[in-house]
């Protein structure tokens, strides 16, 4: 038995406790955490304090419980799904994302109309309440079992300019973009990557554990003179999944020197 003799509220002390155990090595990643009964016995506390101090930890990412099995500690490991960014193109003209036969659509494609969001306003320069097409894709990596949100937004005012986007808005990125370049359009593309705290409908079709974040990846395909032609938006679970970017330097323009 590890005796508590610490300030603060006693399940703090318990989690404390149970966190030093599992930082010092003592309950591996991936472990099964000792029953709430052993852990009763091991600090002489009671059945609420255990499930206090339990659940104190998983807020903090600690551990994971599994209905039916128990309290799992997180793993510490590398993420089991590495996701590439870069975008390369044929000599063909048709566009290539690494990757791009990894995911597999869980459910059919779902387009709609919508409309600009303070956010998705901001990254594409347009006022809020804008007219959009929206497709959202629920997609799975069947080698891992990871699961991916995606969405598409493109503004009315593109994709009036080409029919075929508004008759079919939930083609996929790469067929988007083959057809903004044959409507004379030389694209560029900016991307940003947050994590956050998922949304409860995110965290269901995502199947995250308790306490995981999602990283949010929006990239934005512009025109050369740098408008924003349509959003992507990449949803995914942080303890599952990392991005990958290849980086290259720009070229600066040279400095004329006065003869």
């Amino acid at each position: 038995m590890s005796e508590i003799q610490r300030p603060g509220a006693l399940y703090q002390q318990v989690a404390a406790a149970i966190r030093e155990a599992i930082l010092a090595g003592e309950f591996a990643p991936d472990s099964l955490l000792p029953s709430e009964t052993q852990l009763m016995a091991r600090y002489d506390v009671s059945r609420p304090t255990v499930r206090n101090a339990i659940a104190a930890l998983r807020a903090e990412g600690l551990i994971d419980v599994r209905h039916g099995k128990g309290s799992f500690v997180r793993s510490s490991g590398q993420p089991v799904l590495t996701i590439e960014r870069r975008i390369s193109r044929t000599t063909e003209g048709k566009f290539v994302m690494p990757g791009g036969d990894l995911w597999q659509e869980a459910e059919e494609p779902a387009a709609y109309r919508t409309h600009t969001t303070t956010e998705t306003s901001r990254l594409l320069q347009l006022g809020e309440e804008e007219a959009l097409f929206g497709c959202d894709r629920l997609l799975i990596d069947p080698s891992t079992g990871t699961r991916a949100m995606h969405r598409t937004l493109i503004p009315l005012e593109v994709a009036d300019g080409i029919p075929i986007l508004a008759e079919e808005p939930c083609k996929r990125p790469a067929a988007i973009y083959r057809l903004l370049t044959e409507d004379g359009h030389k694209l560029t593309w900016s991307e940003t990557v947050r994590a956050r705290m998922p949304l409860p409908d995110e965290r269901t079709a995502l199947k995250l554990p308790d306490a995981t974040p999602v990283l949010h990846l929006a990239r934005v395909t512009h025109d050369t003179d740098g408008r924003p032609l349509f959003l992507e938006e990449l949803r995914v679970g942080a303890d599952r999944a990392e991005a990958a970017y290849r980086i290259t330097a720009d070229k600066q323009p040279t400095r004329r020197t006065r003869a």
